[in-house]
């Protein structure tokens, strides 16, 4: 990796690079190609995301997150966060020779947490990549048919903290940055928000004594991310879904629980958002509320104008360039602190 210790002064950055640090985005293609050339040199987007459809065997892989690298490293950009779904279970986007595990659910002791975590953060490390948007902090419901049974680890907000704090735990001590989802918690749903916008009728005091418990552990345990749901909860913003309210990401995650990491949207091209807001909308609100990193999983000409609508903010707002100057050194930091 290329030293980005002298990159660490965002006040030297173009706002051109200030806009696309602020973007994680898919691609097409088992290959280095043009649209992630053009991605990085043009766009200068800060991360990557890979699906089933980008990835084959580890050597497919590495070579893949080395062209990837190496693009940047010769477009004087900083490296880029490279990441994936390796949750276990029904989310592990790498497949066999990579190790397969049963999911969350069937994780009961802490000792099982830490060798998933140990095991796959050898495993995506070994292969280029650097970011897992792991562990789901979602505390199961019972009561309900909860969206989330079949990928949390407990009913039990205790249980669910101290699991998921040996895998972010494990998982960072060896190298891979852990990315706590999705905040404040979507056990209590049962709509799928790939599909729907999701409504939960629920106070802020009954999340904290259950939702919240596991992502302040997280918050203790300086999780490198923090994930936002899709969900609108109607007892803290009857407006906006918690991956567009500023009252959900400035006031909860950053002053109450006084999370001080990079915060990012989950996939904004899932239906929740994708049927609801166009994308001029949903990026005057990421920055509003001050989301770091905006997700977009897919190809399609949203990147591109999400790219522009950050880039035309930083350069008529001296509002919007503060905060982006925030969210650029907070990112920065990520990366100096796992990718030199």
């Amino acid at each position: 990796m290329q030293n980005i210790t002298k990159m660490m002064k965002t006040g030297s950055f173009s706002t051109e690079q200030l806009a696309g640090q602020r973007l994680m985005v898919g691609f097409d293609g088992h290959v280095f190609n043009g649209d992630l050339q053009t991605l990085i040199c043009d766009l200068k987007v800060g991360g990557v995301i890979l699906f089933t459809r980008n990835l084959g065997n580890p050597d497919q892989i590495q070579a893949l997150c080395t062209a990837i690298q190496d693009c940047a490293r010769s477009a004087d950009q900083p490296p880029l966060l490279i990441s994936t779904d390796q949750e276990g279970g029904q989310v592990a986007r790498l497949k066999a020779p990579f190790t397969l595990f049963p999911g969350n659910p069937m994780i009961t002791a802490e000792a099982d947490a830490e060798h998933f975590a140990k095991v796959t953060a050898t495993e995506l490390s070994g292969v280029g990549i650097n970011m897992n948007m792991a562990p789901v902090l979602d505390v199961d419901c019972k009561a309900i048919k909860s969206v989330m049974a079949g990928r949390a680890f407990s009913d039990d907000p205790r249980q669910v903290s101290d699991l998921g704090m040996q895998v972010i735990r494990h998982l960072q001590q060896n190298g891979i940055m852990a990315v706590a989802k999705h905040f404040p918690g979507i056990g209590r749903t049962t709509a799928d928000s790939h599909f729907t916008r999701p409504f939960l009728d629920t106070e802020l005091k009954t999340l904290e004594l259950t939702d919240l418990t596991p992502f302040k552990a997280a918050v203790n345990e300086t999780v490198a991310g923090v994930m936002l749901s899709h969900i609108v909860y109607t007892g803290i913003d009857p407006n906006w879904p918690a991956s567009l309210s500023d009252q959900i990401v400035r006031i909860l995650l950053r002053e109450k629980l006084r999370y001080e990491g990079v915060i990012m949207t989950d996939d904004l091209d899932m239906g929740a958002i994708k049927k609801h807001y166009d994308i001029t909308t949903v990026i005057r609100q990421i920055i509003k509320a001050d989301i770091d990193i905006a997700l977009i999983c897919h190809k399609g000409p949203d990147i591109e104008t999400a790219y522009n609508l950050i880039l035309k903010a930083l350069n008529t707002s001296t509002s919007a360039k503060y905060r982006g100057l925030v969210a650029v050194e907070r990112i920065m930091k990520l990366k100096q602190t796992y990718l030199v």
